[in-house]
């Protein structure tokens, strides 16, 4: 990790916040993702166009961080994401991330407290911060919003920054959920929704309180559930599926996990 320098450089460029790796990143893939989807894509007049703001997302597929960037590049702001340590660890695509301004996350070790502190300073320089509350794919078997992790709370209580709810649906279909097969045609209809800023007020200054940090995260992820009902057409499910109390693992590929087990 001591190799891996993030940059907390205030965002310029237009969009917001691009450099040149994110610039040439975006001219391969944004013709890619528009060959083989169609998007609708609703709220955008949510997004700030200035200034710092967490965009917090459902997350379905490992497609979908490509839709949740391509949709908010498109509409003026080139986000920052944390995302697990290994994929920096790829050679060519590690440097690739990190050149476009993306942080490294250690998950479920000490070293997860750096995440917040990585985050914080790129907050405090004026950046868009996409985070994915869930903190992995969900494992909800219809795809509903997950029990999220308190990191996203945790960061906007402290800093005060706006958070903007987005729900995304069509990805589990153009990319299975732990499945790293594309269906290129027909093409896939993607829908992503932002909504207005979740008030978090009541709770400032409360960051190191975690029923505090629990009832903020539960407040965003109902957002983020609602602006998914009405995309979807139907209702969330009465029990939200809890990680935390369920027997499957919390992070990783658990399909995978359980077919290793069942072999042996």
């Amino acid at each position: 990790m001591a190799q891996m320098r993030v940059s907390y450089a205030p965002p310029t460029g237009n969009p917001l916040g691009t450099n040149i790796t994110f610039k040439i990143c975006s001219s391969i893939l944004i013709p890619i993702i528009n060959l083989i989807t169609k998007r609708t894509w609703i709220g955008a007049e949510n997004i700030p166009k200035t200034g710092a703001v967490i965009v917090a997302n459902n997350h379905l597929s490992y497609f979908d961080v490509l839709n949740f960037a391509h949709f908010l590049y498109k509409n003026g702001r080139a986000p920052r994401f944390l995302g697990k340590v290994g994929v920096f660890k790829v050679p060519i695509i590690g440097r690739i991330l990190l050149a476009a301004g993306q942080v490294p996350v250690e998950r479920e070790t000490p070293n997860v407290g750096k995440a917040v502190d990585h985050a914080k300073r790129l907050l405090e320089s004026g950046h868009c911060l996409g985070v994915y509350p869930e903190g992995t794919l969900s494992r909800d078997a219809d795809h509903w919003p997950m029990v999220a992790k308190t990191g996203l709370a945790r960061l906007a209580i402290s800093t005060r920054t706006s958070v903007i709810p987005v729900a995304q649906w069509g990805a589990q279909v153009l990319m299975p959920t732990y499945s790293k097969k594309i269906k290129l045609f027909p093409r896939t209809q993607i829908t992503l929704k932002a909504g207005k800023p979740v008030d978090l007020s009541q709770w400032y200054g409360r960051e190191d309180d975690q029923q505090a940090l629990i009832e903020a995260t539960a407040k965003v992820m109902r957002e983020i559930t609602t602006l998914l009902e009405e995309i979807r057409g139907e209702k969330r499910p009465e029990v939200i599926f809890d990680p935390h109390t369920s027997d499957l693992p919390r992070t990783g590929n658990f399909k995978k996990k359980r077919k290793k087990v069942a072999e042996k």
